[in-house]
């Protein structure tokens, strides 16, 4: 597959925040059974949310928790038309030049917890698994880690 041309952005809108609800119940509601009250965990008030963008709609989204000594990322979902076109990647690369680039030297890093068949993925954006396997909504889980200015 091609990649897409994709530009990410904050979402800062109420539309923006539809849209990365839509993303998200689509692919771990809809796509893999995750139920609906662990997806709406109620912490997207305290979240940074991000969206990808190709064509003219919104295909991917995350989320962002600011924690004491990470930044964690939560919830990176692309609609399945957008996969394997470096969707994801362009997504997670923007959050983590943002988010570096707004720091102010706290001496935090980047944290997520993968999904165990992604976890070649985020490899591949300078991430280290740092966990063993354990089940989160019922998939398979690792733990990765970070630093900034590194993927």
């Amino acid at each position: 597959m091609t990649d897409m041309h994709t530009t990410c952005r904050r979402a800062v809108t109420r539309d923006d925040l539809a849209a990365c609800f839509a993303i998200r119940e689509a692919v771990f509601i809809g796509e893999q059974n995750v139920d609906a009250e662990l997806e709406r965990d109620g912490l997207d008030d305290d979240c940074i949310h991000y969206l990808a963008e190709a064509g003219g709609r919104a295909v991917g989204t995350a989320r962002v928790r600011v924690l004491d000594d990470c930044y964690k990322f939560q919830r990176v979902a692309v609609l399945k038309a957008a996969r394997g076109r470096n969707v994801g990647a362009a997504l997670m690369r923007f959050m983590m030049a943002d988010l570096a680039a707004t720091d102010e030297n706290s001496g935090r890093h980047f944290f997520l917890s993968s999904q165990v068949h992604a976890v070649p993925f985020y490899e591949r954006l300078g991430f280290a698994v740092c966990s063993d396997e354990y089940p989160e909504a019922g998939i398979p889980h690792r733990d990765m880690r970070a630093e900034m200015g590194k993927g």
